[in-house]
């Protein structure tokens, strides 16, 4: 059987990708530096470094909050490179939460959904109003598993307005089969375990978002997600993995427009 290593790599597929990572770490800086006291940064919500938030803030009250879980195949990347996807939000009157995690093969992909329900219990405890989540990639996995019954408490799920996994991985079975679960550590009933598509279908509006441009497995994993839970599903034109984000930044996007739409 074919390892799926190609399948899943999204680069490799990207015309200019090298250059997106050192992008948004410059533009996130450069969007902190602009907030000043708007952003509230390094917030720890656990015992390990990686456990910590930043926090950005709307001018004025906010009317709620967003938080936004990065990817990066669990392996890389954390808050810092991101935060000026926090603009769309914070326009519409929005606070935004991100936050960092612990990654693998320091801790399983377990672990990493146990510090983020972790990190949803410190922002509602943090805040008032309602809450919305978005993810990306491996975030979309981990805001997605938000929803499993008995993740969070009652009464944050209560709070909780829109759910947005972007380009999520919802079926973790088929990443046994790549050179990355050396690091996971996974097998079948650990994936099985922490694959949203097994989960039931949550009470909560969710629209599962995902470029056109994408990979096929990266298009069957939202469909996979879409269908097993008769949620919504986006397919944007023109848009690969790296650019589907982008929306988090315009205040005018359908996304921006459903995460700040309180139910």
């Amino acid at each position: 059987m074919p390892d799926l290593d190609d399948a899943y790599a999204n680069g490799a597929y990207i015309e200019g990708a090298e250059a997106y990572p050192p992008r948004w770490a410059q533009e996130a800086a450069d969007f902190r530096a602009q907030l000043g006291a708007r952003a509230r940064l390094d917030v720890s919500y656990g015992p390990s470094d990686r456990m910590a938030l930043d926090y950005f803030s709307p001018e004025g009250t906010a009317k709620g909050t967003l938080i936004f879980v990065h990817g990066g195949y669990w392996l890389k990347f954390d808050r810092t490179y991101w935060s000026h996807f926090a603009a769309g939000a914070l326009a519409k009157g929005w606070a935004v939460a991100m936050p960092s995690y612990d990654l693998c093969p320091s801790v399983r992909i377990a672990g990493i959904t146990q510090q983020i329900a972790q990190a949803v219990m410190q922002v509602a405890d943090d805040s008032t109003g309602p809450i919305s989540l978005a993810g990306h990639s491996a975030g979309g996995h981990l805001v997605a598993r938000m929803l499993a019954p008995g993740m969070l408490p009652a009464s944050v799920l209560k709070r909780l307005s829109y759910v947005a996994p972007m380009s999520p991985l919802s079926d973790l079975e088929p990443f046994l089969r790549t050179s990355m679960n050396a690091e996971f550590r996974m097998d079948t009933a650990m994936a099985r375990a922490e694959s949203p598509v097994h989960q039931p279908a949550p009470d909560v509006p969710v629209s599962v978002w995902v470029g056109a441009g994408e990979r096929p497995a990266f298009l069957d994993q939202a469909h996979w997600l879409a269908d097993a839970w008769g949620c919504g599903h986006v397919i944007v034109p023109d848009k690969h993995h790296f650019n589907i984000i982008d929306a988090l930044k315009d205040p005018s996007s359908d996304m921006i427009q459903r995460l700040t739409t309180a139910r």
